[in-house]
């Protein structure tokens, strides 16, 4: 695994494993929603983001404070980010909608870590290591599995979804992939210029909570028609949203936005095993095959990077001694 430049072995590892714990809260989001079915995909991706943007903002209003004229001087990154979280919701969960949980997830979650690689090399000129395209192969090769296991478990020549929607539900899924890829890379960059985790998450994904709330407003009455309605939309934007986003935001200050994105590919296998345990879906033994390839990627990806000792030395040694020789 790539490990950022002053950032020691143990700080990435706890880096990865927040970018972990936080995709295991990401993957409960679909799960929760099945409670609210009466809930549109907008209004679950504004009420998620969106409070839980506003949250992060809040608890980080001192250090933003603080560090108001950093946040200014980088007005850019901050706004492209800003932009970015609250493009994504809406593109995320209208894809789970139009083209079926499933898919939706997958391209959306699983052409993330593509653009952030794309981003990464054409903004910051960072080369892709071994590791992280043996991760990728991995990772991505399993989702893969995971949606063709879903698709065919769940959605077997029913027709539900038309060609129509489900290719706008594919390209809304890419836009997704890529909004994730982009708010997470601007928010990776403000923490490299020196801007504390809390401040450049809090800045981010407040702007973009405020983005956010005049679609909340428009399509939110749902979440207020009975209790269990509003619990769903109180937890998306507690849990998931919130409490998941510190722990990403901690993870981004110590591994490349990249690697992040990989790592949250646990997100739909996650989502996958929870729809079985709790939901009662099935998933064929495909399915059950992407899950092991996506753990495979995880592996990769969190394993400590090995150094083996530089021959360097023992050559500088062999040098000496023979310069030795030769004085002699």
């Amino acid at each position: 695994m790539t490990r950022p430049a002053g950032h020691p072995a143990r700080s990435v590892g706890m880096g990865s494993l927040c970018v972990l714990m936080a995709s295991v809260l990401w993957g409960t989001t679909g799960t929760a929603a099945t409670f609210a079915p009466a809930v549109g995909p907008l209004a679950i991706g504004a009420a998620a983001m969106g409070l839980g943007g506003l949250l992060q903002a809040l608890m980080a209003a001192p250090r933003i404070a603080r560090e108001t004229s950093a946040l200014r001087a980088r007005r850019g990154v901050v706004v492209l980010g800003a932009l970015s979280v609250g493009a994504y919701p809406l593109a995320f969960y209208s894809s789970m909608h139009l083209a079926g949980v499933a898919a939706g997830t997958v391209v959306s979650i699983g052409s993330a870590p593509l653009a952030s690689a794309v981003i990464e090399r054409v903004r910051d000129k960072r080369r892709l290591t071994r590791d992280w395209l043996i991760g990728a192969a991995l990772g991505l090769s399993g989702t893969v599995l995971l949606c063709i296991a879903e698709a065919a478990g769940t959605d077997s020549g029913s027709g539900t979804h038309s060609a129509r929607t489900t290719v706008l539900g594919v390209v809304l899924g890419l836009a997704a992939g890529f909004t994730y890829a982009l708010y997470s890379w601007a928010a990776h960059r403000l923490i490299s210029d020196g801007v504390s985790s809390g401040a450049a998450m809090g800045a981010v994904f407040g702007l973009g909570g405020l983005l956010l709330l005049p679609v909340l407003l428009a399509t939110g009455a749902p979440l207020v028609d009975s209790w269990s309605n509003a619990a769903v939309g109180a937890y998306m934007a507690l849990v998931p949203m919130f409490v998941g986003y510190v722990l990403f935001g901690y993870g981004l200050a110590h591994v490349p936005a990249s690697t992040a994105t990989t790592l949250s590919l646990l997100e739909p296998a996650v989502a996958a095993v929870l729809a079985v345990l709790v939901v009662g879906e099935h998933l064929p033994p495909l399915g059950w095959a992407g899950i092991a390839l996506v753990v495979g990627c995880l592996a990769v990806l969190t394993a400590p990077t090995r150094t083996t000792p530089k021959p360097r030395a023992t050559a500088d040694a062999r040098e000496d001694t023979t310069a030795d020789v030769r004085v002699g």
